[in-house]
């Protein structure tokens, strides 16, 4: 009897050993899948420049991992994504134009497989006329192209991106989710050089209120983060412009905005800062719309 006890210890010995060792040359995609588990994904459209890569250095320091969305091939964007990986963010890019349908059902396809989960969506792609004509000139074509990218897109973004995290909710109640649309001042400063912009950007103020209002009851929250002049890409063609307007007064805080400026106000936002608060406009414009006498 002793003997057979031994004999069935030995046995189990062995199998525990052949367990850990076969355990241990299973390849570790598993792990990885569970370790990004852990972190909350957020989506960033156009997030590899501009205000979107701000918005995206931001997010990646608050320990988020990231999807990254652009027109431009990956390689172009590789040393903006370089660096969000070095702050320690898994980054995945996808080409996409945010304007197309079917781009952004793949988009949506490509964001699941590689995280299976998203938890915030920042709307921040959007384009500029390529003319600033005045309103008694400017083109039918101009005005389709730029609400397409800056309003139709985010709009029908926000309706899947916002369907799956309702089934997200509702596997685990407590599931974070947050949608984050990027607007300008010209919502509602009028500028008569390039009104299908602000036209556009106003559609995005009232799209937050309309996504606002039909999420609350899944505890979902939306914001509007409208900022003022910032020094990016897209306005590098008026900065003397501007910098005469800034030397004159035009802002309270003297200086041009940095896109960093608006990562600040979404990381606040993603973290939870303003969970009461869906809905909101954050003005983040250097004080260009207070009024002054």
């Amino acid at each position: 009897m002793q003997r057979g006890r031994h004999q069935v210890s030995v046995h189990l010995r062995v199998l525990r050993a052949s367990v850990v060792k076969a355990h241990s040359a299973l390849p570790k995609t598993n792990e990885a899948v569970e370790d990004r588990g852990m972190k909350r994904i957020a989506l960033v459209t156009g997030g590899a420049r501009g205000i979107g890569y701000g918005i995206s250095q931001c997010l990646a320091k608050e320990d988020l991992d990231l999807a990254v969305c652009g027109v431009r091939e990956e390689s172009a964007a590789s040393g903006a994504l370089k660096a969000l990986r070095g702050l320690g963010a898994d980054v995945l890019y996808v080409q996409a134009d945010v304007s197309d349908a079917a781009h952004r059902s793949r988009l949506i396809d490509t964001v699941k497989g590689r995280f299976g989960r998203l938890h915030v969506l920042v709307n921040n792609a959007g384009i500029a006329p390529k003319v600033r004509a005045d309103l008694l000139e400017g083109s039918e074509e101009s005005f389709e192209r730029v609400l397409k990218v800056n309003l139709q897109g985010p709009y029908f973004l926000t309706q899947a991106v916002a369907n799956w995290m309702i089934a997200l909710k509702k596997a685990e109640a407590a599931f974070p989710a947050c949608i984050v649309n990027v607007s300008s001042i010209s919502a509602t400063v009028a500028s008569v050089n390039r009104g299908e912009y602000c036209v556009s950007k106003a559609g995005v103020a009232m799209a937050t209120q309309l996504w606002a209002a039909r999420l609350g009851e899944f505890d979902i929250p939306v914001y509007e983060v409208r900022p003022g002049i910032v020094k990016t890409d897209m306005t590098a063609g008026v900065e003397a412009r501007y910098d005469k307007l800034i030397s004159e007064g035009l802002l309270v805080q003297s200086r041009w905005g940095m896109p960093e400026d608006i990562g600040n106000a979404v990381a606040a936002l993603v973290r939870g800062d303003f969970s009461y608060s869906t809905g909101q406009v954050v003005m983040v414009d250097g004080g260009l719309t207070v009024q002054r006498l």
